[in-house]
């Protein structure tokens, strides 16, 4: 299927599945990491105090320890909480400045957009396999040809376009035929059902214009500046199986970073 269709197939046509706000899913770790620090601030924990143990904040939450433990575990990564041998782990000095939507953490398209108070729909442009060129090999780090999936997609928020999204995915990596798979889906959750769970990504951020051809066939010019994100995704074991180039609207989309020496 040729990129440059003349629109978006939308809600309705075949290759089109809506998503809405709830059915992005989010992977336990990921959901108890926020729910911990929503605790620190409602319990009103200041730094330095103790946080519960394990074995409460599973009761509490009604999840195994071994997810507690990793959940803590991301927020000790974040510089979120302290760790003590012998003692537990504690709330750290910088826990007070907690940012909204953290530029150091992996999250997909959908769950950022959902996050952030979104209706998500979207909207599949294109779906096709390809072969590795020069770049995207060298990123991947797989050889020149290698077979991937190319796909092309936007996002919208609230029936607004908010993410138009170029995705090249190994294509060992989602065995079977591309033809009738639900292509609206996020792509870490297609992923993880094959085994491959993406868990960090290698990410550039840059201001950009959308491609020429792009805008013009898809009708997206006229939407101002865009923050495009180039992102090598890999797995829990280091595998890098995903290349996506995610153009963010600007004026609705941002970052936030925390630095500290």
């Amino acid at each position: 299927m040729d990129e440059e269709a003349p629109r978006p197939h939308r809600a309705g046509e075949p290759m089109t599945s809506p998503r809405s706000a709830s059915a992005g899913g989010r992977a336990p770790t990921s959901s108890l990491r926020d729910d911990i620090a929503k605790l620190i601030a409602d319990d009103g924990l200041a730094p330095g105090d103790r946080l519960p143990t394990e074995a409460r904040l599973a009761e509490r939450f009604g999840v195994a320890r071994s997810t507690v433990r990793e959940a803590l575990k991301r927020l000790e990564e974040e510089g979120l909480v302290d760790a003590v041998q012998g003692k537990g782990r504690f709330v750290s000095a910088i826990a007070a400045a907690i940012v909204e939507r953290p530029i150091t953490r992996y999250e997909g398209v959908t769950e950022m957009l959902t996050r952030l108070g979104y209706a998500v729909t979207t909207s599949v442009f294109s779906i096709g396999e390809v072969a590795a060129d020069v770049a995207q090999a060298e990123a991947l780090q797989v050889a020149p040809g290698t077979p991937l999936i190319r796909l092309a997609r936007l996002r919208y928020g609230d029936d607004e376009p908010l993410v138009f999204s170029v995705d090249h995915v190994l294509r060992d990596a989602l065995p079977g035929p591309i033809a009738h798979r639900d292509w609206s889906e996020p792509l870490t959750d297609v992923l993880e059902a094959y085994g491959q769970q993406v868990t960090s990504s290698v990410a550039r951020i840059s201001a950009v214009d959308l491609p020429f051809e792009i805008a013009r066939r898809h009708r997206l010019s006229g939407l101002g500046p865009w923050l495009l994100v180039t992102e090598t995704c890999l797995t829990r074991t280091g595998r890098r199986v995903l290349l996506a180039d995610d153009y963010h609207r600007g004026a609705a989309i941002g970052f936030n970073v925390r630095r500290q020496r």
